[in-house]
């Protein structure tokens, strides 16, 4: 059971390595090994949620589904540490499915070194499953940074005219932020070192570590600033709009529906349980930075006329409400903010699919060209209609119950920063539907004949429209499925029960005395 979480991550490299080699000999077999690859995740992730909700109905109360732990660098306390709960669950499943509507999306759109294209696009899979998973802090550091190189490349190679700027500008955001988490991880390493005598990267043994108010406030900046550019938060933002507009359709589907929720998955997963004290003070400050997001996000989008850049800003403006309800920490806030990341996945990542389509079609992506698409195309404007009035926070979808929890639970703890919120919430309408009204009613302004969706296209969009519909009708199994985790994150103890009762194995790893405990047992007693 436990060996099964590296088949996550081993099957995508394998298929990305199978990719490459196999384009030489026919275009298409990179396209089908990587849609079997996913499909072969996508039934490992069922088996284990099948699980999970056994457990859930025996009322077990494992938190951890499953975990692995293997001797890789002992000597420093590095160990190839995997484990899955809910939260990971979900995100892996996402992470799943968008893969597979990116490399669907891609089918017609990618015809040059299509075996490069497809191993790069399995290889950001692969890492982002990875961060999902690690409960190792180098090996999460180490996925994290994988992840960003398979993405530079398939923005600067498959990119459009400014492609270049755009992969450099992202790379460069992202990696400053990295350097930063990566300079708080080796401090909390050592500082956990000199509290316990044990020096060790294990996620589970650094919980409820004792940090100094400064030191605790320090080490949580690093996290929060590598999660922020990631997520993105304002000020951090600048470099996601230049992505999306310049990337092409898989990797925008990337981008937004995966990439920025590491940044979200970062902040509940290590933020929240490591330093609890410094998020006394910080917590106020970061809810307000999701709600300045959450306004600029839909003001600005509401400023552009490049239809992708327009769905590009709507990502900031919806992922300020998972900053705000990671911050709020209570469970309805958070439960708010794992829907929004899913939702927000799903529904963004359509958006791009037919932003994608419709610039493959007519050639431009500007509004202001636009008009009257709906007499011309009208499958292809119904689906947009239907993920605009997701994005807007419908009832009935997905992003309503994220949203709703949020302002909710923000509401029950700081009626002040719940009332701009919800002013986010009125925007989006003027933003959604001035997609439709100028690209898809109006007067028609193009002549030339336009294809409609193809089956192909009509199968990918039908499938985000059951997932995104079946998470606004039926939320509750999502929120069953996280409900131990966010639980486990609010009381930071019950986390580390996994390194005494869930998995005996997983703590197998030897635990170096580090090279400062040499030193001290050489020398020196403090």
């Amino acid at each position: 059971m436990d060996m099964i979480l590296i088949l996550l991550i081993i099957i995508p490299v394998i298929a990305s390595i199978g990719s490459w080699i196999s384009a030489g000999r026919n275009a298409e077999w990179p396209r089908w090994i990587c849609l079997t690859a996913l499909f072969a995740d996508m039934l490992i992730i069922l088996f284990l949620w099948t699980e999970h909700s056994q457990q859930a109905a025996s009322a077990e109360s494992a938190l951890w589904l499953a975990a692995v732990n293997l001797r890789w660098i002992p000597q420093l306390g590095i160990g190839f540490q995997l484990a899955m709960d809910g939260l990971s669950l979900l995100m892996v499943a996402l992470t799943v499915l968008l893969g597979m509507a990116a490399v669907v999306c891609s089918w017609t759109e990618i015809q040059e070194r299509v075996g490069f294209f497809h191993f790069n696009l399995m290889a950001c899979l692969a890492g982002i499953i990875g961060v999902f998973l690690a409960t190792d802090l180098v090996l999460f550091y180490i996925f994290w940074e994988v992840m960003l190189v398979p993405m530079y490349f398939l923005i600067g190679i498959w990119g459009h005219e400014n492609r270049i700027y755009a992969a450099i500008k992202f790379f460069i955001f992202t990696q400053a932020g990295g350097l930063f988490m990566l300079m708080a991880i080796l401090g909390l390493y050592f500082v956990h070192g000199l509290h316990a005598g044990v020096y060790t990267f294990n996620y589970f043994e650094m919980l409820g570590t004792p940090l100094p108010a400064l030191v605790g406030f320090g080490l949580m900046l690093g996290f929060f600033i590598a999660f922020a550019v990631k997520l993105p938060a304002v000020p951090f933002h600048t470099w996601l709009a230049d992505a999306h507009t310049e990337a092409p359709t898989a990797g925008s589907v990337i981008l937004a529906g995966l990439l920025l929720k590491t940044g979200g998955y970062g902040l509940i997963r290590f933020i929240l349980p490591l330093f609890p004290e410094a998020l006394d003070v910080w917590a106020p400050f970061a809810m307000g930075i999701g709600v300045v997001g959450i306004i600029y996000g839909a003001l600005m989008a509401f400023a552009q006329t490049d239809l992708k850049r327009l769905v590009a800003y709507t990502s900031i403006s919806h992922l300020g409400f998972v900053l705000l309800g990671v911050f709020t920490r209570n469970d309805l806030a958070l439960f708010g903010a794992v829907m929004q990341m899913i939702c927000h996945g799903i529904s963004t990542g359509a958006l791009f699919i037919l932003v994608g389509i419709v610039q493959e079609r007519i050639g431009t992506r500007d509004l202001n060209q636009m008009g009257g698409l709906w007499s011309v195309v009208p499958r292809m404007s119904g689906v947009t209609l239907i993920f605009a009035l997701a994005s807007l926070g419908l009832p009935g979808l997905g992003n309503f119950v994220g949203e709703f929890l949020v302002l909710v639970g923000t509401f029950g703890t700081s009626p002040w920063m719940a009332a701009p919120a919800a002013v986010g919430l009125v925007l989006s309408v003027v933003y959604s539907l001035r997609i439709m009204g100028k690209a898809f009613y109006g007067p028609k302004k193009l002549e030339q004949p336009i294809q409609d969706l193809s089956p192909r296209e009509t199968c990918l969009a039908a499938s985000l429209i059951v997932a995104i519909i079946w998470l606004g009708v039926f939320p509750q199994v999502v929120l069953n499925t996280v409900s131990p985790t966010v639980k486990a994150i609010q009381d930071p103890g019950r986390l580390r029960m996994f390194t005494n009762n869930a998995n005996p194995q997983a703590v197998a790893l030897p635990r170096s005395p580090g090279i400062l405990s040499i030193v001290r047992q050489g020398g020196s007693n403090r």
